[in-house]
C-alpha cells in the first residue's frame, strides 16, 4: 500500500511560494534552462507547486538535482518526499509534498508537456539575473 502524503500543510502558504521560487533559483545556480513555477493551488489539491527546470544531459540533470536538494537541506532543512529518475537523469522527479520540482532533458521535456498539461495553472518565469545582479521580476 503506498505511503499516505501526511505533510501537507506543514508550511504555510507564503512559506511555500517562498520555497519553491528559491529552488527554482537554485536550479538557475546550475545552469539550468526555461524554469517555471506553475502555481496549482486553484488546479488540484495534491500539491500547490511544480518547478520545471531543463538540463542538457544526464550528467547535468542529476547535478541540479542534487544542487537543489543540498540548497533546500541547508537553507529549510527540507528533505525531499520521494524523489525518482536520478539513477536515470532523464527526469528526475523531487517531491517536497507541497510542491514538486521536475527537472528534464530537452527531449523528455517536449515528450510529456507539463506545462501544456497544466495549462490552468498560473505559471511564472524564472529567468537569469540581469546585469546590474538584481533578481528578474516574477
Amino acid at each position: 500500500m503506498p505511503r499516505k502524503k501526511t505533510l501537507k500543510g506543514r508550511m504555510s502558504g507564503r512559506k511555500i511560494r517562498e520555497v519553491a521560487f528559491y529552488a527554482g533559483e537554485c536550479c538557475l545556480e546550475k545552469k539550468a534552462s526555461e524554469i517555471v513555477v506553475l502555481d496549482l493551488k486553484k488546479v488540484v489539491d495534491v500539491t500547490d507547486y511544480f518547478v520545471i527546470a531543463q538540463g542538457f544531459t544526464d550528467i547535468h540533470v542529476r547535478a541540479v538535482s542534487q544542487h537543489l536538494q543540498e540548497k533546500l537541506e541547508e537553507k529549510y532543512d527540507l528533505k525531499p518526499w520521494h524523489v525518482e529518475g536520478f539513477e536515470n537523469g532523464r527526469w528526475v522527479l523531487i517531491d517536497y509534498v507541497d510542491f514538486v520540482v521536475h527537472v528534464f532533458q530537452p527531449e523528455t521535456r517536449q515528450f510529456y508537456q507539463l506545462e501544456r498539461l497544466w495549462a490552468d495553472a498560473g505559471r511564472f518565469e524564472i529567468e537569469d539575473r540581469t546585469p546590474e545582479g538584481k533578481p528578474a521580476e516574477f
